[in-house]
C-alpha cells in the first residue's frame, strides 16, 4: 500500500472514541536502516489550523487496528 492511497484517511482511536485528524496532515517517522514507516506523528493544530502547538501525537505501526475505505482505526493502549 503507497502513502497516497491512505493520506486522505481519518484516524479513529477505538479506545479513547476520539477523532485525531486526517493522516495527509501528518509526518512521518521512518526508520532508516528498513526504510520501514514506524510512526505517524500528527501536529496539534490552534487558531483555525494556522500555527502548531509545540505538542504532538505519535502513532505507531503497531497501533494500528485496521485501514478501512474512509478511516483508519487506532488503538492507543494496545500493548
Amino acid at each position: 500500500m503507497r502513502f497516497k492511497e491512505i493520506s486522505d484517511k481519518e484516524i479513529i482511536d477505538v479506545h479513547e472514541g476520539s477523532r485525531l485528524g486526517v493522516l495527509g496532515q501528518t509526518d512521518l517517522q521512518i526508520n532508516p536502516t528498513t526504510g520501514k514507516i514506524e510512526a505517524f506523528i500528527i501536529p496539534n493544530y490552534k487558531w483555525f489550523g494556522l500555527k502548531k502547538e509545540a505538542e504532538s501525537e505519535k502513532i505507531y505501526w503497531n497501533m494500528i487496528e485496521k485501514i478501512g475505505e474512509d478511516i483508519i482505526l487506532i488503538n492507543s493502549k494496545k500493548d
